[in-house]
């Protein structure tokens, strides 16, 4: 085994049979053991790799986790290149909490302000009634640049 360090930009979840994330499994530690789903990777072993291009990044990142076992709970996530909006449309029939915009050639900045990235909620999202301040840190009726959230994690990967 190969053993990395790094540091990822990602979100816990709890997925329920249908692989429908569950929020309140997750609070609540119920149903299936959570995952991690793998946005962004910002360090690889000491290298900073926030400079670089998204894409960049990203395909790294899919290198790394390609060689972990099928039973990891780190999973990478896809991106899917251009009609926003008809995967926003898709995202609220299925009653989702939302999407990440994000530019593909731009580096990954922590600054609110600064950000190249936008959160797109879904504001019928179910699974936020009566939880909201879980969900949001402030509201907005606008988009709002990204809300970063950096996690370590040491992976072992085949190798």
């Amino acid at each position: 085994f190969c053993v990395y360090e790094m540091k990822i930009d990602g979100e816990i979840c709890s997925l329920d049979k249908r692989g429908r994330p569950q929020f309140k499994n997750l609070m609540f530690r119920r149903g299936n053991p959570p995952c991690f789903f793998a946005f962004d990777l910002l360090t690889c072993d000491g290298k900073d790799l926030r400079t670089e291009r998204l894409m960049d990044r990203k395909q790294e990142l899919r290198r790394l986790l390609a060689r972990s076992p099928a039973t990891s709970p780190l999973k990478y996530t896809e991106y899917i290149d251009g009609c926003g909006m008809a995967l926003f449309q898709r995202v609220c029939e299925l009653d989702l909490e939302g999407i990440v915009a994000k530019q593909k050639s731009a580096p990954y900045v922590a600054e609110r302000e600064q950000s190249t990235w936008f959160k797109i909620l879904n504001r019928g999202y179910s699974q936020k009634d009566g939880r909201e301040e879980l969900f949001e840190r402030e509201r907005h009726s606008e988009p709002v640049a990204g809300w970063h959230s950096c996690v370590l994690a040491c992976v072992e990967l085949e190798g």
